[in-house]
């Protein structure tokens, strides 16, 4: 036989009933090393980890959308490993009791906002009301998490036997005044008008003379209707069109100090937070400051078609807020700020570390930053003939 045909003989040669015993032994061998050696095509997944979260907001208003937006993030980067649902305002509690229901884990987190635990201890208004010294809403933000707020407001939570991990994101721009039957030109009009707004606003608005009810957004435009309301604020162009504002008011006031750089809050029961793998929370982490960014650009989208909107479709008429008004709201926040730190230790420590950044951030931006109005007028302003 040729030595290409004895080759060929030997190919064709089958494995005997020994050797294939043999084979499949030395597979599984090799495969339970694999496992044991934790080779992810054969590892165990570890079950989900599903959150029940809620907001403070009702189910169509865009905050409420904000929330959900966060929740799809981290369910999308966990790869549904990790689930955040979210709730609408009332669907397990108030809204003004979310954070005694994350804090006792009823539920396992929410969205919302610090100023709303403003009853518990007036320094967590700081994080929202009042002018934050010339700080725009994004350099509250940087001071809350390179100048030392984050801090402090950990430390409030805990002397409020709060256990909650509290995270902010979301800069808010400037709020209205608020919503009139008829123009303000004066702080004397605010004397007697039951209004609402919420946080260290409260204080800023009686001191103009006004009667405040502190209540939630989805009750505002019903008290309104029903005349137990005079006015009121609440946020921004998008959620007031929803809320119903131009159906019972057509004068809106713009521009204002009360809650001029205000920033949303996601909360967890620190229980569950602190049960999570690190994977998950660096997850979570990275969500935050995505969302943070995602809606400031969804805002500035949306609230100006829906400030077009009310202007051109629903008859709402808009009046920039008169310059001696925005200074009587300095003037009553100058007596704000004494008055709560003479009380509240907590309030004149966070004071003290905003107007600490403050006077240096803001004097860079103040210098740094060009007039956008001006380039707004050369190219829309009508041009005189």
């Amino acid at each position: 036989m040729s030595k290409k045909k004895d080759v060929e003989a030997k190919q064709d040669v089958k494995p005997t009933k020994a050797a294939r015993r043999k084979f499949l032994t030395a597979t599984a061998a090799t495969a339970a090393g694999a496992a044991s050696l934790g080779f992810p095509a054969i590892a165990k997944a570890s079950a989900p980890v599903s959150l029940r979260f809620q907001s403070t907001w009702p189910a169509k208003d865009i905050f409420h959308e904000y929330a959900v937006d966060f929740a799809n993030k981290v369910n999308a980067m966990s790869g549904k490993e990790l689930k955040i649902e979210v709730l609408p305002a009332g669907a397990v509690v108030k809204a003004f009791d979310l954070l005694d229901a994350v804090s006792k884990g009823t539920l396992d987190g929410g969205h919302g906002v610090v100023a709303y635990w403003y009853g518990k201890n007036s320094a967590v208004a700081l994080w929202g009301s009042g002018p934050a010294f010339g700080m725009d809403p994004n350099m509250v933000l940087a001071w809350h998490y390179y100048g030392g707020g984050k801090e402090l407001l950990d430390e409030i939570y805990k002397s409020m036997n709060m256990d909650v991990v509290s995270m902010l994101y979301g800069p808010m721009p400037t709020q209205p005044f608020g919503w009139f039957k008829k123009p303000i030109t004066s702080a004397d009009q605010m004397k007697g008008v039951k209004f609402r707004t919420v946080g260290l606003a409260v204080d800023m608005y009686k001191d103009l003379g006004a009667a405040v009810n502190p209540l939630p957004g989805g009750e505002i435009v019903p008290a309104m209707d029903r005349g137990l309301l005079d006015a009121a604020e609440f946020n921004n162009a998008s959620s007031d069109r929803l809320l119903g504002f131009p159906d019972v008011a057509k004068v809106c006031m713009l521009q204002s100090f009360h809650q001029c750089s205000e920033q949303f809050e996601i909360l967890f029961n620190k229980k569950k937070y602190d049960a999570l793998n690190a994977e998950h929370k660096a997850i979570i982490k990275h969500a935050i400051e995505a969302a943070s960014a995602d809606m400031s650009w969804k805002a500035i989208d949306r609230y100006s078609k829906d400030y077009q909107a009310m202007a051109s479709q629903q008859g709402v008429k808009f009046y920039k807020t008169p310059d001696a008004i925005l200074k009587k709201q300095l003037e009553a926040w100058d007596k704000i700020m004494a008055a709560k730190s003479a009380e509240n230790p907590a309030f004149k420590k966070v004071l003290d570390s905003m107007r600490a950044f403050a006077a240096r951030t803001c004097r860079w931006q103040n210098d740094t930053l060009v007039d956008y109005k001006m380039a707004y007028n050369h190219f829309f302003a009508k041009k005189k003939k």
